[in-house]
């Protein structure tokens, strides 16, 4: 049954009407019209002087300020940066380790850090929250350790709280559960995402499965993990002499060692075990791997591969420089200028170059529009070639230069970041002045340095080319970026998958549709159905909306999303005109357009029985798999032109799953079918999952279906 595409409307409407108001536009129009009279003023004022740059000093020492160490005897290491500049005090308890192999409970880890914070022996996490927020306090616990800030007035009563944490957690079964359940949530809304997808992918290739770093998060892993192996990974690891204590603020160095031994002075050092696993390498050739994301509009595009690149080491300066030339942070880097300003392929075309002290990534990305996907792929490798083959002029190093220089002097301003600082001397023992001669090294990085740097970090043949997006418009482009020609073809959680778009030859798309309508039928007779009363709940915003959908005669639809007892969104369909009102919206009235016929097709119950007669055309591009069931793909194109997918399963030949793009929007949302139910000698899906409409999936259970009710016309009436 189709009837749930008019509730998705509203649901997207809804959504679609709270993006922008008159007052925004009206606010906007006069920050461009004050930002054209400033720029003309400028550029009236200005004179030949201006134009002149002036020539760069050189490079000074930076005064970074005073940090002080020491270690307690269980082997806690403690860094103090006074500043009193604010009476406030923060507290980072950070741990050691590398991270570790997960294995089929990926996640564990990092639940086993949240929940450290949500009970202890002597406090539920309703009483931790209370005595936080009674202090104006801020607390949160994580995998790698315990993070506490507050006024340095009641730093004794907020160290109470975190030393509780840190030495009696519970691990309250309850909490864990809850832990899981928004996990799984998260999950759910990020397997969607292209960005999330592509990265998920990026991983796995770039790291493997059998490295920490490839290890992704899913559903079946997150439902794998045992409280157990939570409270092995707590007892394990928290350990003093696996930490370091990061005390920053207006607390002197004396306080700051009473306060450490009083609250962290007890704690019992142990062994801590150690991780052994390879060093993942680049590709020995590029390979292009694919996610099919159906209805796309656009593509995510990542460039990827592992390097070895240490944080503080020979080569980090002058690479990230050779990184802000390519692609990094600064607009002038190539990669924005070719695909953006000079070909217009998309808003944004950039590269990273990140230092790890496992392993480092190389990641050149960006989202471009279908037609040219295969063509920014192109201008990516050719701007990776260059920057090996070509030296770069004197003028784009000096830019790279001062932005570098810029971002470093900015970062100083907080003394969280000399924190930071410090913490990175002691922990990849970087000698004590790295970051007061950052700039006197960052200014002797020559252009030879830079092609250098190319050389060793930039494989343009030698990658990991991750595409999200399209198939059936994409794919086959990409495929001469491929070493040996075949693209691998993955999931959003990085899992490889086979037998793409198999082509069947005992059916045609006509041939699916006929099933499903057989099926969902069972045998009777369609036209039997004179009018439908449905009933559906769904969750929205932490609020439970109530949805009634009456159709009548297969030419009439009235609906209403009710809220707390008010109307959230109505649509009326009375056979010549369509309505739609809400979210304190005026009424909308149509006599024609995607509106008028998006509800009048629903009035017509099946819409599938009706498509050649609407003249919709349709096309079986084969079959694939939706967790593990095998599936019909079959393209469906409206009369104006509207795509969409159906996909129908091969054993029951019930609807599975439909994705849209909308046209006005770009939006593309994915509904998921399910528990179909018999009512009436029908087959209805009770369970409808909608994803991309709104920031989190939108779930809606049917309670009642109503076949061949007395409908009164007056609830089809536009007024």
């Amino acid at each position: 049954m189709k009837t749930y595409k008019i509730i998705i409307i509203a649901i997207f409407s809804a959504f679609a009407l709270t993006q922008c108001t008159p007052k925004m536009t009206e606010e906007i129009s006069k920050t461009e019209e004050i930002s054209s009279v400033e720029t003309e003023s400028i550029e009236n004022t200005a004179t030949t002087w201006r134009s002149m740059a002036p020539a760069a000093g050189p490079a000074r020492k930076i005064q970074l300020g005073e940090y002080s160490t020491f270690k307690l005897e269980n082997g806690l290491e403690v860094i103090v940066v006074e500043n009193n500049k604010l009476p406030r005090a923060s507290y980072s308890l950070t741990l050691k380790n590398n991270p570790i192999i997960e294995g089929k409970q990926a996640g564990f880890v990092d639940i086993a850090g949240d929940i450290l914070a949500r009970g202890t022996t002597t406090k539920s996490k309703a009483d931790i929250d209370a005595e936080v927020d009674f202090i104006g306090a801020s607390l949160s616990s994580y995998s790698g350790g315990i993070f506490a800030s507050s006024l340095t007035k009641h730093k004794d009563a907020l160290l109470t709280i975190a030393s509780d944490i840190l030495y009696n957690p519970t691990f309250e079964e309850e909490e864990f559960e809850k832990l899981k359940t928004q996990y799984i949530s998260g999950i759910q809304t990020e397997k969607t995402d292209p960005n999330s997808m592509a990265g998920n992918v990026a991983n796995v290739l770039n790291y493997t499965k059998g490295h920490p770093y490839g290890e992704i998060q899913t559903e079946e892993s997150i439902n794998n993990i045992k409280l157990e192996s939570c409270k092995k990974y707590y007892t394990d690891f928290f350990k003093p002499n696996n930490a370091y204590l990061i005390i920053v603020g207006d607390v002197s160095l004396e306080e700051a060692k009473a306060d450490a031994k009083k609250y962290f002075g007890s704690w019992k050092r142990g062994d801590v075990p150690t991780n052994d696993y390879g060093v993942p390498s680049a590709p020995n050739e590029s390979k292009v791997s694919f996610v099919n994301k159906e209805g796309a509009v656009q593509s995510i595009i990542n460039i990827t591969y592992p390097i070895d690149l240490k944080p503080g080491s020979e080569d980090a300066i002058a690479a990230s420089l050779m990184n802000s030339i390519l692609g990094g942070g600064i607009f002038s880097g190539r990669l924005m200028q070719n695909l953006r300003e000079d070909k217009a392929y998309t808003y944004g075309a950039r590269s990273r170059l990140n230092s790890d002290p496992l392993v480092g990534e190389f990641n050149a990305f960006a989202s471009v529009r279908n037609e040219v996907t295969d063509s920014s792929v192109t201008e990516f490798i050719y701007e990776m070639e260059r920057m090996i083959t070509e030296e770069v002029d004197e003028e784009d190093l000096q830019l790279a230069k001062n932005s570098n220089a810029g971002a470093f002097a900015r970062s100083l301003e907080s003394p969280q970041t000399l924190a930071r600082y410090a913490l990175n001397i002691v922990k990849y023992n970087l000698p004590a002045d790295y970051y007061e001669t950052y700039l006197e090294k960052l200014e002797k990085v020559s252009v030879s340095d830079i092609t250098m740097m190319a050389k060793k970090y930039i494989r343009p043949n030698n990658a990991n080319i991750v595409v999200v997006g399209n198939k059936d418009e994409v794919a086959e482009k990409l495929k001469r970026f491929d070493a040996d020609g075949e693209i691998d073809y993955y999931d959003a959680y990085g899992k490889k998958v086979e037998n793409q778009a198999i082509i069947p030859t005992d059916i045609d798309a006509q041939g699916v549709l006929n099933k499903y309508i057989k099926a969902i039928s069972l045998n009777n007779n369609l036209a039997d159905i004179k009018s439908l009363h449905q009933v559906y709940t769904l969750s929205m915003m932490g609020q439970t909306i109530n949805i009634d959908l009456f159709i009548k005669e297969r030419a009439k639809l009235a609906m209403k999303m009710m809220m707390n007892g008010n109307i959230v969104n109505e649509q009326i369909f009375d056979g010549q005109k369509a309505m739609m009102s809400g979210m304190g919206q005026p009424a909308k009235v149509v006599e024609e357009g995607p509106l008028f016929d998006q509800m009048k097709n629903q009035t017509q119950i099946i819409e599938q029985v009706y498509y050649v007669e609407n003249g919709y055309s349709t096309e079986l591009k084969g079959i694939e798999e939706i967790d593990g069931d095998q599936v019909y793909k079959v393209g469906v194109v409206s009369p104006r032109g509207e795509k969409s997918t159906e996909f129908y399963e091969v054993e029951t030949g019930y609807l599975r799953r439909t994705v849209k793009t909308d046209s006005e929007s770009g939006i593309t949302t994915m509904t998921s079918l399910s528990d179909y139910q018999e009512y009436g000698g029908f087959m209805f899906p009770m369970k409808i999952v909608t994803e991309g409409a709104s920031p989190a999936p939108i779930e809606m259970i049917g309670k009642s279906v109503n076949i061949n009710p007395d409908l009164s016309d007056d609830l089809f009436i536009i007024k």
